[in-house]
């Protein structure tokens, strides 16, 4: 069994160990090294694994299997060889802070609303955490606002490990059913849950909660979280991108969502005035292809580099009524190669595409009277196959 000095001291950097074991693994294609004691907390719990070096080599993966943490890595270390090891703890405390932030958030949501969280990963940028019940944007203001006051209050966080039977009597969240013995850790007054992982010593350590998205998920919702330096790099992205929108639209940074839908507005009538525009270039070439009658020959078609794809799906629906073929409209040029509408009142154009794939590659699809893809060769070649 490996010393777990994780649980001893969270804030411990370094170590000194003996080596216990050292196998090769070749799933992993690294050796397996187990220590008599470590720092290395090991994958688990919806938390990855410590990194750091054992011996100055950089260990590759830190797993737990029955109540041994193997430390995966590329070169060999004698049994008996005592050894110095240490962690990323910049990394480590970061892990604690999320880790730590969300055992509040997640006590939280329990309390007010009975919903339990049934998935959590912590990921190297942000938290995610499932919940089975669906929120507010008001009440996740309410979460997240408590949460903080949580650290505000730099209340001590308190690891157990209760016999069996104050085990039985114990109010606590677990994901899962467990055996053995059951580690508790409790935030007072915020939430009492079992957990394997390294936490913060006091809740001012995690620093700022920033619940930063919620979307729908499995029935439930989605909560994304960031705490500590991670919510400050997270707001430092985000206001990075705000003055740089705000320098774009000549706009004040807090009026910057007002200018991008003033923009958006105009963008989209600057699309319907251009849909009108080429509607009405393509309704006169139209009828330049099927002259004064109105009716063209077999097939109709034409070539643009390039076309509002509505108008040009227009032009070949409209087209399909005026000839006896196909109407087709090719977007593109001979080196890039073309997208296509074709309409037909008369072929089944599923059919047509299996030949036609044949000579041109690329690929389409669509309805019986009309497709669209794309297709590689030049216009001579196109032409000379509706022929």
């Amino acid at each position: 069994m490996t010393q777990k000095l994780y649980y001893e001291d969270s804030h411990l950097k370094e170590f000194t160990a003996q080596v216990m074991d050292c196998r090769w693994d070749e799933k992993k294609g690294c050796y397996g090294i187990v220590l008599d004691r470590t720092v290395f907390f090991p994958e688990g719990g919806g938390q990855y694994a410590d990194s750091g070096t054992i011996q100055g080599i950089f260990v590759e993966d830190v797993q737990e299997k029955a109540n041994e943490v193997i430390h995966y890595m590329k070169k060999k270390l004698d049994v008996g060889q005592r050894i110095q090891g240490s962690i990323d703890f910049a990394e480590r405390f970061s892990n604690m802070q999320q880790h730590t932030g969300e055992h509040i958030v997640s006590g939280l949501v329990h309390r007010h609303f009975g919903y339990d969280n049934v998935g959590f990963h912590l990921g190297k940028e942000l938290v995610t955490m499932d919940f089975n019940g669906a929120f507010t944007k008001e009440q996740l203001i309410g979460i997240e606002h408590e949460a903080n006051e949580a650290v505000t209050a730099n209340l001590a966080i308190r690891v157990d490990y209760p016999e069996k039977e104050e085990l039985e009597s114990l109010d606590y969240r677990s994901k899962k059913e467990l055996t053995g013995q059951v580690r508790i850790v409790t935030v007072p007054g915020y939430d009492v849950c079992a957990c394997c992982a390294p936490h913060v010593k006091y809740t001012g350590e995690i620093g700022m909660i920033r619940l930063v998205d919620a979307v729908k998920y499995k029935g439930g919702t989605r909560v994304t979280m960031a705490c500590g330096f991670r919510a400050l790099a997270d707001y430092r992205r985000k206001e990075d991108n705000v003055l740089e929108i705000s320098r774009l639209l000549s706009a004040k940074p807090y009026e910057t969502a007002e200018a991008v839908k003033r923009l958006q507005k105009e963008n989209q009538q600057g699309k319907e005035k251009l849909f009108r525009i080429q509607s009405r270039y393509l309704e006169m070439r139209l009828k330049e292809l099927t002259g004064s009658g109105g009716l063209a020959g077999k097939h109709i078609l034409l070539f643009e580099d390039e076309l509002d794809k509505n108008a040009a799906r227009h032009f070949a629906d409209t087209g399909m009524y005026r000839c006896e073929g196909i109407c087709g409209i090719f977007l593109g040029n001979d080196q890039k190669g073309y997208q296509y509408i074709l309409g037909s009142q008369s072929l089944d154009l599923r059919e047509f595409l299996k030949a036609f794939h044949e000579e041109f590659p690329g690929r389409g699809g669509g309805k019986p009277q009309m497709v669209q893809g794309t297709a590689v060769g030049t216009r001579e070649m196109l032409e000379r196959y509706f022929v």
